[in-house]
């Protein structure tokens, strides 16, 4: 059976008071955290969830997120995990699209889930805690449901190239192939101390390796938000092996003052993904973290993240690149006819593997447009393998804007812009920026006689589109440059913006 309930079962039983989980001041053992699951898997039960039943998470970290993604597991039901950031109309879209039967959700986010199509079970902070104190209760704990390597167990929502968000599809064969790679790669146990700072609706929090170390037995160690002091801290006082963070989140906590901070030579690696990454930041952490190595790396939520990782030793030799692959992914570059290239030819980064996506949920066109017709994954994104196998990015096919780690997809910017009575035209590019890697740069051609303002955006933007998709910056221009078949050309764009900042 492929259930999270079976790892949680087997830990309980072998390291029943080991510590699975802390936090806000909670050491839950491995125990302690079966009974919760239990509990709440109980009263999710009672409220209809049952096999296959899609259940939306709006939730910052916690220890009710990872408990009740437990607990979904163990009904056989599928969790769908939901940016806290998006807008109601955001989160109508993909909760109608995915066919959510529930949405399980923080106080906080009363205002934004006022008005959905399925009910809404909010948290309060005790239910944060401890998610018994929302779902205990019910009595007789319902035996986990059987699950097979095909079985769904996951939707994620994630910008694409077109006006609305895709639904990847995460089976337990592709979960499960994830974690074992990354046990492998990074040397994963039940030592192991893992730091989640990351928000858990998103593969870097919940999956890079996330999950993978309590596969192994080890400690999660929850933060529910992102503050650089608390998390060198937390380094030293929980003697933390490992830690994934955005490379914004990495930018933040070089510039502390770290002699103050206790210990941290317990930390043996950070993992840093969601964009390239400069060398001067990887310099910067060898000399701030000894003891630890910098693991650039490279992945997509269509491959439940870390794909490639780069590899001990070669942190300085490589620099630039974003690794090789990990154990069960194959990496190929080829060209727009689907040919493998050789070493240092630059082309699309093709996949394939157990990890991979077995497509787009309810979108056959585009999971038909995503792959060749042998397996490989199309990335979107551009780069080259050289002659030892180490992957370097040159750029990206899909006009994708990363933001403090988060995917923005211009279009789907320019499909609100569009919405404003004063546009005539519009398109939107990565404009870089110093403290969240890019932001949406906007191009606007107004009406005649109308005005447009960055202010008159944002206003527009609100409710529409969450906060960090909004431009920050805007150009006002009389015509969009354009090829002969009328494409917008983007690269002139992206150059505008260079000279514009």
């Amino acid at each position: 059976m492929r259930n999270l309930s079976t790892q949680l079962d087997f830990h309980a039983r072998v390291r029943p008071d080991a510590e699975a989980l802390v936090y806000a001041g909670q050491r839950i053992t491995w125990r302690g955290l079966q009974e919760r699951v239990r509990q709440t898997a109980a009263g999710l039960a009672a409220a209809g969830v049952g096999a296959d039943t899609i259940v939306a998470l709006m939730m910052k970290n916690s220890a009710a997120t990872i408990e009740l993604l437990y607990a979904i597991s163990h009904l056989g039901a599928v969790s769908l995990p939901l940016n806290f950031r998006l807008s109601t109309d955001e989160v109508r879209y993909i909760v109608g699209h995915a066919g959510a039967a529930l949405i399980v959700a923080d106080d906080a986010y009363r205002d934004t889930l006022a008005d959905m199509p399925v009910p809404v079970h909010h948290l309060d902070e005790a239910a944060q805690r401890d998610s018994r104190a929302a779902f205990g209760g019910h009595g007789e704990r319902p035996a986990a449901t059987r699950r097979d390597s095909g079985d769904l167990f996951r939707l994620m929502y994630t910008s694409g190239t077109t006006d609305r968000p895709k639904g990847v599809t995460h089976t337990y064969e592709s979960f499960e192939a994830k974690n074992v790679d990354l046990a492998i790669a990074l040397g994963l146990s039940a030592s192991d101390r893992l730091l989640v700072v990351g928000p858990l609706y998103h593969v870097g929090g919940c999956d890079l390796p996330g999950l993978a170390v309590h596969m192994m037995g080890g400690t999660m160690v929850l933060q529910r938000d992102y503050d650089a002091a608390a998390v060198l801290s937390a380094i030293a006082a929980e003697a933390i092996t490992g830690v994934w963070l955005a490379p914004v989140m990495m930018a933040g906590l070089l510039e502390l003052d770290r002699s103050a901070v206790g210990d941290v030579s317990s930390l043996r690696w950070c993992i840093a993904g969601g964009e390239r990454t400069p060398a001067t930041r990887i310099r910067a952490f060898a000399e701030a973290f000894p003891s630890a190595r910098y693991v650039d790396a490279y992945g997509m939520t269509e491959t439940v993240s870390g794909d490639t990782l780069m590899e001990a030793g070669y942190e300085l030799d490589k620099i630039g690149s974003v690794g090789r692959p990990v154990r069960q992914v194959e990496v190929e570059i080829r060209d727009a006819e689907g040919l493998s290239l050789p070493p240092g030819e630059i082309g699309e980064v093709c996949m394939r593997g157990p990890k991979v996506t077995t497509g787009y949920w309810k979108d056959p066109e585009r999971t038909d447009a995503a792959f060749f017709a042998d397996g490989f994954l199309r990335s979107g994104d551009i780069g080259y393998l050289d002659a030892d196998g180490f992957l370097f990015l040159t750029d990206r096919m899909k006009d994708m804007i990363i933001s403090g780690g988060e995917n923005i997809a211009s279009s789907e910017v320019e499909r609100v812009l569009f919405e404003m009575p004063q546009v005539l035209d519009a398109a939107v590019v990565a404009m870089p920026d110093a403290r969240w890697g890019e932001i949406p740069f906007a191009v606007v051609v107004p009406r005649p006689g109308q005005e447009v303002t960055i202010d008159a955006i944002a206003n527009h933007c609100e409710g529409r589109l969450a906060r960090f998709k909004v431009p920050r910056k805007l150009l006002l221009v009389d015509a969009l440059p354009r090829n002969p078949s009328g494409k917008v050309l983007k690269r002139v764009l992206r150059e505008m913006a260079l000279d514009t900042g």
